[in-house]
């Protein structure tokens, strides 16, 4: 294992997820077109193959702290890889729906365990005050992985096994770094932290609001990820190669998302998540009405990559916020939320497109996004104001993604745990 500064590390981790997160995951909607008509599928079929990997995902959530403390952040990844690789493998070679499906399941497992992998080895090479900037650039790894997949679409139309096996080749590749660079140790907690809050304090309320509202973000983005070019091709007339523009947009503008979560912590949550919701029915809602129209197809995926990665940037940060100590539930809850709404939503969508057409199955996704997007008030996330100036500067400075991992660890007095100085470090244990 080579040592990485922390832009390194944060490089490496932006590609690893690129790769589970971006191809793995989320490139799959950008192809449906042209596995449809080779595969010949209906919508609804489509609609639950979109499910499988969401299901999976979850699954691989929920395991993916005991395998990561059992494992080790290295092969807890090369194992994520190994899926990734398979599954990418799989759908490549796909001849029905079974193996297609059996390929998008095993991308599933590799999406669910390579946050936490990395994010057990962030926690033991990164200092604790460079978490926050290193978790954003990892984040940044699913709008990349967005952009990369779409030269294929754009260059490989009506050849997307090919474009499949140029995803498995990253795959191997990704691999292959994450055996010689990542470390073999597990989860680290430091001696000086406080245990967790027992269950029964845990703020179940809020929790449960939280979980809620990611959960019908995940039910409405389904309708974008899995059919949105699947919607331009067949109701739009437009070419399969066109549809790449689509993600080009989603890619681009889910960079800046980030940034909106970060600003939206520091200032009102609840709005922020009105306004973000609203707009990604806005997006669901503009592309059914002009599907034909490139130019306002692909504004709509500008809108919708900036809401949705705006979200579930919002969603991470709250969720570390009311879970502290806990360094699995925490950032794992609101995304095993948002995926059990995709998991749900994408047979819906599918089976309403069967029943009611395109442009009224996203215009009924889009109504239920805007009656949501109202009772966002209820969103915990609201910040105390105060009269006094000192202590709203104070509440600020202690908001945004690097104060939200600060939280993660406490000491005694409920205190953020200061790093240790660089000769008291925590050493990490190589797992054998």
């Amino acid at each position: 294992m080579r040592s990485l500064s922390s832009t390194q590390f944060a490089l490496f981790g932006a590609a690893l997820i690129a790769i589970s997160y971006g191809l793995a995951r989320f490139a799959f909607g950008l192809f449906v077109p042209q596995i449809r008509t080779a595969l010949d599928l209906s919508p609804y079929v489509i609609g639950i193959i979109g499910a499988l990997p969401l299901i999976s995902f979850l699954f691989a959530t929920a395991i993916a702290p005991l395998a990561t403390d059992y494992l080790g952040a290295r092969y807890a990844a090369v194992l994520s890889g190994a899926f990734g690789v398979g599954g990418l493998g799989l759908i490549s070679q796909a001849p029905n729906a079974w193996q297609l499906g059996a390929g998008v399941f095993a991308c599933g497992i590799c999406t669910g365990l390579m946050m936490p992998a990395l994010t057990a080895a962030m926690q033991a090479l990164v200092k604790r005050s460079m978490h926050g900037r290193v978790s954003s650039v990892m984040n940044a790894g699913t709008s990349i992985g967005v952009i990369v997949a779409v030269p294929t679409v754009l260059f490989l139309a009506d050849a997307w096994r090919i474009a499949y096996l140029s995803f498995t080749v990253l795959a191997v590749l990704g691999v292959i770094g994450a055996w010689f660079i990542l470390p073999s140790v597990a989860r680290i907690v430091p001696a000086n932290a406080a245990p967790p809050a027992p269950l029964r304090e845990l703020p179940w309320s809020r929790l449960c609001r939280l979980t809620l509202f990611a959960y019908v973000m995940g039910f409405v983005s389904s309708a974008y990820w899995i059919f949105a070019p699947d919607l331009v091709v067949n109701l739009g007339k437009l070419s399969p190669a066109t549809t790449g523009w689509l993600w080009l947009a989603v890619g681009v503008a889910g960079l800046g998302g980030a940034v909106v979560a970060d600003l939206a912590d520091r200032n009102n949550p609840p709005i922020t998540q009105a306004l973000m919701l609203m707009m990604l029915a806005a997006s669901l809602a503009l592309l059914a009405a002009s599907p034909s129209q490139p130019l306002l197809a692909t504004f709509s995926a500008l809108v919708f990559g900036l809401a949705y990665m705006s979200l579930t940037g919002l969603y991470l940060m709250t969720g570390i916020r009311l879970l502290p100590g806990r360094l699995s539930a925490g950032p794992v809850l609101p995304f095993m939320a948002v995926s059990l709404g995709q998991a749900s939503g994408s047979p819906a969508v599918g089976g309403l497109v069967n029943a009611f057409g395109y442009a009224d199955a996203f215009a009924m996704f889009a109504a239920l996004g805007i009656l949501v997007s109202i009772l966002s008030p209820f969103y915990p996330g609201a910040i105390a104001q105060s009269d006094d100036e000192e202590t709203e500067e104070e509440t600020r400075e202690e908001t945004g993604l690097q104060a939200a991992y600060d939280s993660q660890l406490q000491n005694e007095e409920g205190e953020p745990l200061e790093d240790p100085a660089e000769d008291e470090a925590e050493t990490p244990t190589e797992r054998s």
